[in-house]
Parts: structure tokens; C-alpha cells; sequence
């Protein structure tokens, strides 16, 4: 048996090689947009590594059509760049051939999209029930500990909180280690995640490698569970997504459908999920030309079986909402851009603090030695943040260093002052508690 599938892996391999990706960039055919077209060997997971390719270059995708039935795979994207521009820079058209185009980009197991193996930096891995000032505590745990936050994400949803940060040893600069360190981190976080409730426990794994992280947060809150959480009371019908979910009998296919408000990194979520759900996507139609989005697929589980039970139905339903919701923004965006340091993150988030304002998700990059950092804050009572308080706080940290972006957001006061909706980020100071923490090293 063990031989048959050996036999079988390698006759996929040699046709895999005998038939690379084939990848055409057109910037003539359409007036608005670049088309990217590849063709390759079909097998379970292809879509999302094209799809996060292309996703990781902050490309928006304006149409695509999906084709993968039988064994070729065969996808059209017509994408631009953030300002709505035609991909142009060679360097980047090289990147996407190259990174397209052969064998050994595309790995053979979709467990292993997006990894790296690296002595550079340690993954944090977090989540669990969301509290008040949960975010500020681990920073300020952290820069204690004299560990620097890299790079890193936090995202919200349904009462739940994910977060993976990519952290350093102060000393070193590299990955920790320490043996001793590590589980001194790991005990440090386990009294902050677990709060008052001390029978949650917290996990530690150290790895060698990791998965994307966008990707993984998916994956976390997904094992969560928190598609089957009540939405927040604040989330009115004509800003949920609207997802159906119907069978085609004739064809053998369950018909996925999606319509809501377009926007960056939404194709990447949905066939995320359907990927990691084990769905296979058969054909597809996206359109994002407007305001609006509009998603098609045509999908199977893999096992060969469409959507066979309205159970199976309404849980397909739920994750793709959930997939959407994790990562709307809402509230005010703030930029920051500064020389990085140990406590930076720790010191911005307890400013955000002082002043009663709350984080609903956080992206940390450091590149270069620069810190950019991107946070989306309320007030937190829920009104519109009093332009006074962003003045204060932009004069505390700089006034070149922290900018504002996009135009604020009101919310009901009823909304945000619901007992039960807290934010990752949220600024109070409160008993509460989260599920584990996952401590991971690179090397």
C-alpha cells in the first residue's frame, strides 16, 4: 500500500515537471487592468497559493475567472495596484513569472503555503475569549522580557481574539532560543491570557517553520469556532455579507455565492476558507469592478461530494461570514512610521489607552529598521473620537510619525457600550480571560 502511494506521488511529480505553470502577463487587452493568466497541473490548493501570491503584492483583484475541472488548472486575473493602476514596474512583473511561473514555487502539500525557515524570529501565536487592554498587557509583558514585536496582526470577531507577532531577542536580534527564556515567556503570557479565570491553560510549541500569517490566523479562529458566535449586536443586516450556498443537481456541484462591500485581500479570505474547509472550487467568477463585490463558485468537497445536509450548508454559510467579518476595519485609521525599538508597540498601545481609545485590529511590519505600523481605533464609548484627542496624542508620539488615514467612523453608542462586545484592543481596565497562548521559534 505504502508503495502504491509512493508509485503515485512520483507519477505526479514527473507530470508536474513535464508540464510547468505557464504564466501570461497582458497589459494590452485591458484598458483599466493588468491580466495575469496561468496555467498549470491542477491539485488541491493551487488556487490559494496563485491567489495569496498575488494577494501578498497588495494587488486588487477586479475580475477572475476559475477553471479547474479535470486535471488542468487554468485561472484569469485582472488586477491592479492599490491606486488602481496597471501593474507596470518590471521588477514586480519579473517576481510574479518567477514566483508563477515554475515547478519548485509550488510546493506539494497545501500545508506548507507561504513557509520559511529562519533563525531570525520567534512566533507568537494567541487566541481566546477578547478583553479590555488585553493588547497593551502582552506588549508591555514583552518589552519587559526585552523582547522587540517585528512584524504581527490582531484581528477581532464575534467576542475572539487571534494575534500572531514575529518577536526578537533585545540582545541577539535573532530568534529566541533560550530554552530557560521561552518558558519564562510562556509563563508570563499564561497569566496575562488567563486573567481571573485560572483553569485556562495556555500551550507552548516551539517549530522550526510557519505558516503565512494571514493564512494562519484564518486557521486559528476557524479552530475557534467563532463562525458559530452570535454576530455583534451592533452588525445590522445590510452590512453582513450575503453568502447562499445552493446545490446544481444537473452538474454535481454545490453553488457558492457572495455578495458584499469590495474589499483589499477579500478574494484571499474566501477561497482561504474553502481551502482549509476542504473544498474544492471547480469554476469561478469574481467581480469587484465596483463598490461592490460579487463571488461564484462552483465547489466539492474533496472527499467528490457536493454540500449533501443543510447542517453542512449553513456551516459553509457561517465560515465565509466569519472569513469576511475578521477582517473589516472599522474605526479611525493611524499610520505610524519611526525608527523601531524595543517597547514601541507597547508604548503606542498604552497612549492609545490613556486617552480611551480602542484597537479593533493592528498590523505590524517593521522593515529595515523602520517600524510601519497600521492600527483602526474607536472611541471607547462608541461616539466619534474628539479630533482634540488625536491632536494630543499625535503631539505625544510626533506629529511626522503618526498620521491619520481615511475618514472616521461614527457608531451607535449603544453599539459599543454592549457588555458583551469587547475589543482586542480595548482599553479598559477589566477582569477577563483567554483560551491559550502557542509560543513558536523559527530556525
Amino acid at each position: 500500500m505504502s508503495y502504491s502511494r509512493n508509485m503515485d506521488d512520483e507519477y505526479e511529480k514527473f507530470i508536474r515537471r513535464m508540464n510547468p505553470p505557464r504564466v501570461v502577463i497582458d497589459n494590452e487587452s485591458c484598458k483599466n487592468a493588468t491580466i495575469i493568466q496561468v496555467d498549470s497541473v491542477n491539485r488541491h490548493g493551487i488556487l490559494l497559493e496563485v491567489v495569496q501570491v498575488l494577494t501578498d503584492l497588495n494587488f486588487s483583484f477586479t475580475k477572475a475567472y476559475i477553471s479547474s475541472d479535470g486535471g488542468w488548472f487554468m485561472d484569469v486575473f485582472n488586477v491592479t495596484d492599490q491606486d488602481g493602476n496597471k501593474i507596470t514596474d518590471e521588477e514586480v512583473l519579473d517576481y510574479i513569472q518567477k514566483a508563477l511561473g515554475s515547478e519548485t514555487s509550488f510546493t506539494t502539500s497545501e500545508d506548507s503555503i507561504g513557509v520559511t525557515s529562519s533563525t531570525d524570529h520567534t512566533v507568537i501565536e494567541l487566541i481566546g475569549s477578547d478583553r479590555p487592554g488585553l493588547l497593551s498587557e502582552l506588549c508591555a509583558v514583552l518589552t519587559h522580557l526585552k523582547c522587540n514585536v517585528l512584524n504581527g496582526e490582531v484581528w477581532t470577531h464575534n467576542t475572539r481574539a487571534a494575534s500572531v507577532m514575529q518577536v526578537t531577542d533585545e540582545e541577539s536580534g535573532l530568534a529566541i532560543m533560550n530554552p530557560e527564556k521561552l518558558s519564562i515567556i510562556k509563563k508570563m503570557l499564561c497569566n496575562v491570557l488567563k486573567g481571573s479565570n485560572k483553569g485556562n491553560e495556555a500551550k507552548t510549541v516551539v517549530s522550526h517553520s510557519g505558516t503565512h500569517m494571514e493564512r494562519r490566523l484564518h486557521q486559528m479562529m476557524f479552530a475557534d469556532r467563532d463562525y458559530e458566535r452570535r454576530h455583534e449586536e451592533g452588525c445590522s443586516d445590510n452590512q453582513k455579507p450575503d453568502v447562499k450556498v445552493v446545490n446544481w443537481y444537473d452538474k454535481d456541484y454545490s453553488v457558492v455565492t457572495v455578495r458584499c462591500k469590495d474589499r483589499p485581500k477579500l478574494l484571499f479570505d474566501t477561497i482561504c476558507t474553502l481551502t482549509d474547509m476542504e473544498y474544492v472550487v471547480f469554476h469561478g467568477i469574481v467581480d469587484a469592478a465596483g463598490p461592490e463585490a460579487y463571488q461564484e463558485y462552483c465547489i466539492r468537497h474533496i472527499d467528490g461530494f457536493p454540500v449533501n445536509s443543510e447542517a453542512e450548508r449553513q456551516r459553509v454559510i457561517q465560515c465565509l461570514e466569519a472569513a469576511i467579518e475578521r477582517r473589516v476595519s472599522e474605526g479611525l485609521k493611524l499610520e505610524l512610521c519611526t525608527t523601531d525599538r524595543v517597547g514601541l508597540l507597547s508604548d503606542v498601545t498604552r497612549i492609545f489607552r490613556e486617552n480611551s481609545l480602542t484597537v479593533t485590529r493592528a498590523e505590524v511590519t517593521t522593515r529595515a529598521g523602520k517600524a510601519m505600523n497600521t492600527f483602526y481605533v474607536g472611541d471607547a464609548s462608541g461616539y466619534l473620537i474628539d479630533p482634540r484627542i488625536i491632536d494630543s496624542i499625535r503631539k505625544e508620539i510626533g506629529q511626522t510619525i503618526l498620521k491619520v488615514k481615511g475618514n472616521q467612523i461614527l457608531q451607535n453608542p449603544q453599539e459599543s457600550s454592549s457588555p458583551n462586545r469587547f475589543l482586542f484592543g480595548g482599553l479598559f481596565k477589566s477582569k477577563s480571560f483567554c483560551n491559550f497562548g502557542i509560543v513558536r521559534s523559527y530556525s
